[in-house]
């Protein structure tokens, strides 16, 4: 089932001879149950991508459709209600509030869909806990290590049980102990039906993927992964034989 279907989107900054193109007629679909790895150079156009497919911007034109529902240029009230109901963000910077406690945090999104405060804390919390969190409960960020702060951001993205997860660069801040603790977390997250979309530069962690896109000035090449396990097999087998 499609999650996900961009059709010819492209995107464009500025007027005349100063446009740019972000993206660049892209078509592009995600199936329901996918964990797609998004990889590409600076300036590729995946934070656009990522943006418009997150709802955070619109296309310049083409159509997007999720859940089999035209959503390109819908009001901001409507995308705001869909990013609250369908889609979680997962920010390389954490993005968490200072002011706020862990479960005050990770319970944010609950509060803009207007749950009482007694479901928020006992979603929150329960979150909090399936993530080893449980007694981190009122701690503020800053009392926190990298690792535990990307899995406060982890339970807020869970918490409204998203149908899409899009996380930019979830390790980006955190060493590679933590990033692997991490990237397994959201092989668990994916192993229960999510679909989960990320951009990472690390070609190791587009791995945990099952599919592995590039985006290239503007548009997506994919590679077969099959062809891609081959050709690891083969540098392994020549690795071997001293070959080079």
């Amino acid at each position: 089932m499609e999650l996900i279907k961009l059709d010819n989107i492209s995107k464009f900054y500025g007027m005349g001879d100063a446009t740019t193109v972000a993206l660049d007629n892209l078509s592009f679909i995600v199936e329901k149950g996918e964990f797609v790895s998004i990889m590409g150079p600076s300036g590729s156009g995946k934070s656009t991508l990522m943006n418009i497919i997150g709802l955070l911007d619109t296309p310049t034109h083409g159509s997007y459709l999720l859940e089999n529902k035209e959503v390109a240029n819908l009001s901001q009230k409507d995308r705001a209600r869909i990013r609250r109901e369908k889609i979680g963000f997962i920010f390389q910077t954490f993005n968490l509030i200072p002011q706020l406690t862990v479960i005050e945090n990770v319970a944010l999104p609950l509060l803009y869909k207007g749950a009482s405060y007694v479901k928020r804390m006992e979603a929150a919390s329960k979150v909090l806990k399936s993530l080893d969190l449980g007694d981190r409960e009122y701690y503020l960020p800053n009392q926190l290590s990298g690792g535990q702060r990307q899995r406060v951001a982890i339970a807020r993205a869970l918490i409204n049980k998203p149908s899409l997860i899009l996380a930019d660069e979830p390790t980006g801040n955190v060493d590679s102990k933590t990033s692997e603790n991490i990237m397994n977390i959201l092989k668990d997250i994916h192993k229960k039906g999510n679909t989960i979309l990320m951009v990472t530069h690390n070609p190791d962690l587009a791995e945990y993927g099952t599919r592995v896109i590039h985006v290239i000035d503007g548009q997506i090449e994919e590679k077969n992964r099959s062809t891609q396990n081959k050709k690891k097999a083969t540098k392994k087998t020549n690795k071997k034989a001293g070959k080079k």
